[in-house]
Formats: structure tokens, C-alpha cells, sequence
């Protein structure tokens, strides 16, 4: 029994069938690019919200041990150290209430007041512009108001 020496055909694509490849690729990034690149602005906002809830229910338990929230003074920082300054709390938890300090999703720490003007704390992320009040983007993310979308 003999064996062919025939040469198997070539598996390769042709350059026509790669150059078609590439301009589908093409045409898919210019329709899907766009809508991708307003993405970050709303995952930020997400994040802050998540965020201003994560560190609402902490602002509870630091409550619920020590009878008071953080004073202004104290701030966020009560919630990873125990503070000492007055009134300092008694029942502290040793592992703190939140790992590491809180800063928002454009770099800047959230704003904290207690008492505040909308209830036993106000706690706000300044935006994208890290400024009060603004628009779009650079809206301030609020405690008592968190189902403001930008």
C-alpha cells in the first residue's frame, strides 16, 4: 500500500479575509466606543452613593456603641481610630468601624457634619468638580438625597 505525497492544502487566511476582519473590528469600535466612554461618569456616581450608604450604616454602629455619631470635629477618622478628643467614646470597637479613611471616587474625602442640617449627620461627595452644589457631573452626592442621578 502506497501513501500520497499530496501537500495538504493551506490552513492560512487570505489577506482579504483578515482585512475584512479588521474593518467589522472597525466598524463595531465606532458604534460601541461612544457609549462605553459615559460609562466612568456613572459608575463614579454609583460608587459615591455606595459608598455614602457604606458609610451611613458605620456612622449606625459607631451610634449604636457609643450613643452619639462623630462630632463635626472628629469626623470620618472616628471611624478607623478612636478618637480623643471629647466626648470620646467609651465602647470603641478595636477593629474600627471602617478600614481606611473614605475618599470619594474623584480623590477628594467625603464631607461630613454632625449634627447636621438634614438630620442626626449630613455626609456629601462634592462631585466631580469638587465644589458645592453644581450640575451633571460635578453634583454633589448627598445623604438625604440619594436618588439624585446626574
Amino acid at each position: 500500500m502506497r501513501l500520497s505525497s499530496t501537500k495538504p492544502a493551506s490552513a492560512g487566511f487570505t489577506l482579504i479575509e483578515i482585512m475584512v476582519v479588521v474593518v467589522i473590528l472597525g466598524i463595531l469600535a465606532t458604534l460601541i466606543i461612544p457609549k462605553i466612554m459615559s460609562r466612568p461618569d456613572e459608575a463614579r456616581h454609583t460608587k459615591a452613593v455606595l459608598d455614602i450608604q457604606s458609610i451611613g450604616q458605620a456612622l449606625d454602629l459607631y451610634r449604636l456603641d457609643n450613643n452619639n455619631y462623630p462630632t463635626t470635629e472628629q469626623g470620618l477618622l472616628a471611624l478607623v481610630v478612636k478618637p480623643e478628643a471629647a466626648p470620646v467614646p467609651r465602647r470603641w470597637r478595636q477593629e474600627g468601624y471602617l478600614a481606611k479613611p473614605p475618599i470619594d471616587p474623584w480623590g477628594n474625602p467625603y464631607v461630613y457634619l454632625s449634627p447636621g442640617l438634614h438630620g442626626n449627620y449630613d455626609l456629601l461627595s462634592l462631585g466631580a468638580d469638587g465644589m458645592p452644589g453644581g450640575e451633571g457631573k460635578g453634583a454633589d452626592i448627598t445623604s438625604w438625597n440619594l436618588d439624585r442621578t446626574p
